[in-house]
Order: C-alpha cells, then structure tokens, then sequence
C-alpha cells in the first residue's frame, strides 16, 4: 500500500494545477495524480480547436459568474479570491504568456495547447508531483483519519484526497456510496440540429448579430449565428444550449426557436420594407440585400417569404411585405436534436453544490475530501469560462490543504 500526504484523482487541468499549487505552497507534501489513462491533459490538448481557450478576459467577478448557468452563485466568491488576472499572472510566472482575442477569449501566443500541457509536466516534474498513469480508481473508502483507494494498480492511502474526474459516472458513483448526491448529467454545450429549406445548402453562412427565443420558455440569447451542414451553431445557440442544458433534455431536444435575424421589431422592420420598396422600386428583392445580412442568407428568406429571385421591390404586395417581415423578425425553426460542439463535450451535472464548502471546496459531508472543476454541478458558456473554473477551484483546494498541513 503505498502512502502520501495528498491524492489527487484525476489527471485533468483541475488536477494538475491543484498539485503544482500544493506542492509549490508546502513543499514538505508528497502529491500524487492518479490518472485512469495513459495520458493525461486530453481535454486540454483538443480546446480551442488545439489552442487551449485558457480563460476570458473578464475581469469583474460579478460579471464572469453569469457565464455560468449552474453555479452562478457559488463562484462569486471563490473569483474573488483567485480570479482571471491572477489566471494570467500564473502561467506568465512560469514563462506561459497568453493574449486577448476579439471576442474575450484567451490564449498561449503559441496557438498551441501543447504550451500549456509542457508547462503543466514541467511544473510537476519540477516540484516532484508524481503522476501515475494507467490508474483507474475501483474504490474509495474513509478510515479513521486517512483514505484508502483500489486502483487498477494497486492500494494507496492518503489523509487528504481530492477528485477532479471531470464528468465521470463511475466516479460519481462511487461518490454516491460516500452519501453524496449527483444531479444526472445531462450534455451542456451542443449545436442544433435543424432541416429547414431556409439554411439548406449555405453551411458557413454567418449572421453577426441575431436574438434568438426558446418558444413557450425564458431562455433567450443573442450574438452571432453560425449555419451549420446539420443545422445551428456560435455562441446565439451554445449559450441557449447551456442554459437550457435540462430543459432541452427534458424535450427530448425537440422543440422550436424564433430568431430575429436583424433585431428591429415587426413594425420597424415593416417601415423599413416600406421605404425600399419606395427607394428600390427597379431592382429585385433576391438581390438586394439588407440589413446587413448575408447574401445568402438574405436570399432564402425572400424566397421564403411568397416571392421568386425576380420579384421586383415595386411589384410586392401587402402580404408579401409582411412575410418578408415575418422571416427576417420572428422566423421559426424546428430543433430536431443536438450535436457535439466540436470535440468539446461539456455536462450539466454532477455533485450537489449544498453538499460543498465554497470558500475551500471540502466536502461538507466528508473531512479532507476535496473537489475542483466540472465533477462539481458546475458548467459554463463557450469561451474560457469552465478552465476558469477549474483553476480557480484548484487553487483554491491546493490553499487550503497547504495551509493546514503546514
């Protein structure tokens, strides 16, 4: 049975970062990771497409935690003590500089995942984390004052553990046995899947500015729009998505969406229609494009709205104007089901956040058995947002076990 002062499992950015933070603030510690696969760091390596989306520059706590659809108001806290810019300050510490794009999101100026996978194995290696890989955890149990795991492996014993699995049954299961409770997983951050003649053969199309409703719910959103090979995607859907994680699935991911193409009302979008077909009287609708819409785009809705590509914007009638309207402020859509956003899979789910102390992420029903990232019923929008959890839930655990064993 092989013995150390901390466990953790769970060989993920979580993991990582909370054992080079122990092993940095008490160096008298002997760290272990225990990691199920043969490598660990793999949801690293494929975010951001391969670039690593390490965190957002949003910088006000109150701000960031509403990119966060469950734990909102846990993490209020916690981001006040260890926050973006101190995300940032971390990695240019230990030679990782990162840089702002457009949209907020944040990256390694290498474009390059492997940056931050190199920094986090040489950190560990440099302050003598062992990782163990090929580990997978079978079972855990609490006694006296120390726990004791089953690996695939072999037995290990620790005072103090810490899980940072990410979303996985088996773990939360094992959890369960512990008198923990899970809310069911269910997929967070997904893109829609829509048959619709209006989008049918313009994947790539992208309209910059859309608002987007859920019919007969709340969840609503806006931003840019994406057309997709099987349907909808950008961050107007991921963010219904996220938030509408559990309602969504409660309809089995069958339901309608009403999007307004060009965020003007009906009756100002009528006004407008009025004016050009004044202004534009010669020319054919299909080929005047407005609103700042895609060409394509623009296109399928005229044909959708009563007219072919050689109506004139002097010949349209009542009904067509107002079709037109219709299809660019409020055209409906019929969700059929969901796709994977890219590689990156994202759950709703996981250990009740009152069974939590957020100012150390101990368990409130176990001494000395922490937890950090997404094995929490945490999840975020797209954009950086659940890496920030998972480092500032990281360093937060690694503070407080530090501080106690010291």
């Amino acid at each position: 049975m092989t013995k150390y002062d901390v466990i953790i499992v769970g060989g993920g950015a979580a993991g990582f970062f909370a054992a080079i933070n122990i092993a940095e603030l008490n160096p008298q510690l002997k760290v272990a990771i225990l990691e199920r696969g043969k490598e660990g760091l793999q949801k690293v390596k494929i975010s951001g497409g391969g670039r690593c989306n390490v965190t957002h520059a949003e910088f006000i706590p109150s701000e960031l935690v509403l990119n966060y659809p469950r734990g909102e108001k846990e993490l209020l806290g916690p981001f006040h003590q260890f926050m973006t810019g101190d995300t940032i300050q971390w990695f240019d510490d230990r030679g990782v500089e990162l840089k702002i794009e457009e949209d907020g999101r944040m990256f390694p100026i290498t474009n390059s995942s492997q940056t931050i996978i190199d920094c986090f194995l040489t950190q560990a290696k440099k302050h003598n984390v062992d990782v163990l890989y090929n580990h997978a955890l079978k079972f855990v149990k609490h006694l006296e004052n120390h726990w004791v795991l089953e690996t695939s492996q072999g037995e290990f014993v620790s005072k103090k553990l810490m899980m940072a699995t990410g979303s996985n049954p088996k773990i939360w299961k094992l959890l369960e046995h512990l008198g923990h409770t899970i809310a069911q997983p269910v997929p967070s951050l997904f893109t829609f899947d829509i048959k619709d003649e209006r989008i049918k053969d313009i994947p790539g199309v992208v309209a910059l500015d859309v608002a987007i409703q859920v019919v007969d719910t709340n969840l609503y959103s806006e931003g840019p729009l994406l057309i997709t090979h099987v349907g909808m995607s950008a961050p107007s859907i991921l963010k219904l998505s996220a938030f509408g994680a559990i309602e969504l699935a409660q309809r089995n991911y069958d339901f309608e969406i009403e999007i307004n193409f060009i965020k003007q009302s009906f009756d100002d979008c009528m006004e407008r229609l009025k004016d050009l077909k004044q202004n534009l009287a010669k020319k054919t609708v299909f080929k005047s494009a407005q609103f700042d819409l895609p060409k394509r785009l623009w296109q399928k809705l005229v044909i959708a709205s009563q007219m072919t590509n050689e109506t004139r914007w002097a010949d349209l009638n009542k009904s067509q104007l107002e079709a037109l309207a219709s299809q660019l402020t409020q055209a409906v859509f019929h969700v059929t089901g969901k796709s994977t956003f890219k590689e990156e899979f994202v759950t709703a789910g996981g250990i009740n956040l009152k069974e939590v102390n957020f100012k150390t992420f101990e368990s409130r029903l176990h001494e000395n058995l922490y937890f950090a990232g997404e094995i929490l019923n945490i999840d975020a929008v797209t954009g950086g947002f659940n890496f920030q959890n998972a480092w500032s839930s990281a360093y937060l655990v690694a503070k407080a076990i530090s501080t106690l064993d010291k």
